[in-house]
Parts: C-alpha cells; structure tokens; sequence
C-alpha cells in the first residue's frame, strides 16, 4: 500500500496535468454545479453600474452603489467561509442564495422606480453580503482531497481558468443584456443564475470537506485565518488585484461611452480576462520548478507595470491589447496566492482564508469602482484608469517588504494530520 501511495505521489510530481486532475474521484460532481453557482458573480458589480447609471446618469453614483455591495460582500464573505468551515457548506450556502436573488430583486425595483440614493445604498448591503462564496467552496473541495499533493497547484490553477473564463462571459452577456434587452436584464440574470446554480451545488453534499473537527489547541491557534500574517499579506496583494478589477470595468465602460461604441465594453472587459485565462491555462500545465512565493513575487510585478501603461492608451485596438496583457500578469498572480494558502493555513481553516482573499479582491474591487467613477466623470476614461496603477503599486511595495511572511506554516499543521502525510513543498 505505500508503494502505492508513493508510485501515486511521484506520477503526480512528474505530470501534475489538468487530465489527472480531473480524474480525481468524485471531483465532476462539484465541478459542474460549482461553476454553474459561480458564472453570475462576475455579472454583478457590472450589472449594477449599467443600471444605476442608466438610471441616474452618473458613472460615480453607479460606482458608489457598487462599491456599497463589493465592502459588504468583503466584510460578510468571511465569516460566511468560517460558518462554512464549522457547519458545513450546505448550511450557509442554501440561506445565502435565497437572501441573495431577494435582495437583488429589491436593488432592481428601487433603481427602476427612482428612489433615493440612500435606499440603493441600503439594498446594496444584503445584495454584497448574501453572494453566495461558491469559488472558495470549490477551492477547500480541491484542498480536502489533494491535501499534500502537488497537484494543488494544478487545481489553484484549473480554478483561476473557471474563475476567469466566468470574467470572459458574465460581462459579456451581463452588458449585452443590459444594452440590448433593458437596462436591468444583467442583474436579472444574476440573480437568477445564482439561484439555480447555487442550489445544485448545495446539493453535492457528498463531497464537502468535514466540518466542526478541529482540535481544542488548532481552534485556539486559528480562531481566524485572518489570525495568520501570510494571509494578511495576501490579502493586501489581493486588494491589489480587485483595484484592476474594478478600475478596468468602470474605466472601459465610460471609454466605450466616450467613443461612441458602448456594446464594445463587454468586448475589451472579454479581453482583458481573456488574457488572464490563457495564463491560466498556461501556469497549470507547467511543472514549476520555482515555489509559488517567488512566482507570486514575479507575476505581481509584471501586473504592476503592464497596469501603469493603460492610463496612456487613447485607441480600442491598443487599449484591448494591453488589457490583455494585464490580464496574462493577474492569473499566475492568483494562482500562487491560492496555491500558498494551502501552505499557511490548517485545512479546517481554508474555507475561511480563501474567503478572505476572495473579499479583499472585492474589497479592492469596489474602491477602484467608486475612485474610478468619480474620476471618470470629472476627467475622462483615462484619470480612471489610474486606479489600477496605483492599486497594483501600493500592493507590490507591501508585497515585497513582507515577503517573509509567506513561509510555511511549521510542524502544528503537520501534526494536527499525522507526521509522515506531508509532501514538503518548495516555497522559494
């Protein structure tokens, strides 16, 4: 039997693919629900800006709305992950969908009947904080059963891809809609689809991770993965990347309105996380003889300085290439700092952490939306496309001084599964 496991364990180290990935039992059926859940939640932040400028005319108020929703959605998300982690996913995944489509449908009707921008503000706050944390759910189903191996990378990898082939679609369909049907049709679908969606995965309940096993010392030491400095310093870099996020959608939305051509919103924003997706691709099928800190390290400095060219591009043609490029850089960016989680954070935490990292890129993302709106409506497209340069730039400095803090954890982890069950893990 240990011969086995280590025949197993040196195939995967010599060919970590996406094919053996897949084969891993039972992972089909988390998958395809699981990305079905997740499709509408890069439909939301877009779909709220076209509406509620739609209906007032401002991209700062459609901005503000947003941003509402993004801070709610970073300060609720982890401690849905914690519940997740101690009651199970199905527990708080099935409420939170529910509280979600409900929210959005009052979101929809106040913007549509004119109120107050104060009243968007208050349906905004249950619409961030109810959006259901598939991506993170998906990533601690990965975590739960490759725990140790290096096919971790692959699967952080596979899902940065599925994440951003939902970023290549959901503004898409998300602006087509809302252009072409009627201005709250993005939204609509949103929160249809993550209705639907989030009850099927819901319903994989053979494949959640365990839940409420911890032991006393580990529940102490961890009572937040926040607690962890690595993640701190992750969530900063995070932060970073949400500031592209949302700077580029505002930032090419108000672009696409200066020229002339709004339906090519959804085209740019497809090619930007175009960019990031083949990326993606690429970063899971190498066998990486670096650690996933350096490559972190490396990427981020690569996004920093392919976001500080867009503020300078005044042609489509130029603007979705460089979009392209920016989004080649956020994907191994992503990838490693999902990877590294596996290795700072016990598994009956990493729901949590993961939602952690998912909430700081909102968090980023609904700053840049607000930043960027304002400065889209007092200067033009490009003061905002200033928000991802100084975002990415504040994050890298951070990310480069604390860098330290990225080691693994130490033996407590190790022995809270059994020594001897651990592959080690090249950090650097």
């Amino acid at each position: 039997m240990a011969s086995t496991v280590a025949t197993d364990s040196s195939r995967a180290s010599a060919r970590p693919g996406y094919g053996q990935l897949l084969r891993t039992p039972g992972a089909w059926t988390f998958l395809l629900p699981g990305f079905a859940a997740r499709q509408p939640f890069a439909m939301l932040t877009i779909g709220i800006v076209l509406l509620v400028q739609s209906t007032t005319g401002s991209y700062g108020s459609a901005g503000a709305v947003a941003a509402v929703t993004g801070v709610s959605m970073a300060l609720f998300a982890p401690q849905s992950g914690k519940l997740a982690d101690r009651y199970g996913q199905r527990t708080v995944l099935v409420p939170g969908v529910l509280l979600h489509a409900a929210s959005v449908s009052v979101l929809v009707a106040l913007a549509l009947s004119g109120a107050p921008m104060w009243a968007l503000f208050a349906a905004a706050v249950p619409t961030g904080a109810s959006v259901p944390q598939v991506g993170p759910m998906v990533r601690a189903r990965w975590a739960a059963r490759l725990d140790g191996s290096p096919l971790m990378s692959t699967a952080a990898a596979f899902e940065s891809v599925t994440d951003e082939f939902t970023f290549v679609v959901g503004p898409v369909l998300a602006t087509a809609l809302c252009t072409g049907v009627h201005p709250a049709a993005g939204l609509v679908a949103e929160a249809a689809l993550t209705l639907v969606g989030g009850l099927l995965f819901a319903a994989q309940r053979r494949t959640q991770p365990a839940h409420g096993l911890l032991a006393a010392s580990e529940r102490v030491e961890h009572a937040s993965a926040l607690s962890v400095p690595g993640v701190r310093v992750l969530a900063v870099a995070f932060l970073g990347i949400g500031s592209v996020f949302g700077g580029m959608q505002v930032s090419l939305t108000a672009f696409t309105e200066e020229i002339g051509n709004p339906g090519a919103n959804g085209l740019l924003y497809g090619m930007f996380a175009a960019g990031n997706m083949l990326a993606g691709v690429a970063v899971g099928a190498i066998a990486w003889k670096s650690g996933p800190r350096r490559r972190l390290l490396v990427g981020y400095t690569g996004l920093a300085m392919a976001a500080s060219l867009l503020w300078t591009t005044h042609s489509m043609m130029l603007l979705g290439a460089l979009g392209l490029v920016v989004g080649v850089f956020i994907a191994p960016a992503l990838i490693s700092g999902y990877t590294l989680v596996e290795d700072l954070v016990p598994a009956s935490a990493r729901t949590e952490a993961f939602t952690w990292l998912t909430g700081a890129v909102a968090l980023g993302q609904a700053s840049a939306v607000t930043v960027a709106g304002r400065l889209a409506d007092s200067y033009g497209s490009t003061a905002g496309f200033l928000v991802p340069l100084g975002g990415t730039a504040l994050a890298l400095v951070t990310l480069a001084a604390l860098r330290s803090r990225l080691a693994p954890r130490p033996a407590p982890r190790t022995v809270a599964r059994g020594v001897g069950h651990r592959v080690p893990v090249t950090v650097d």
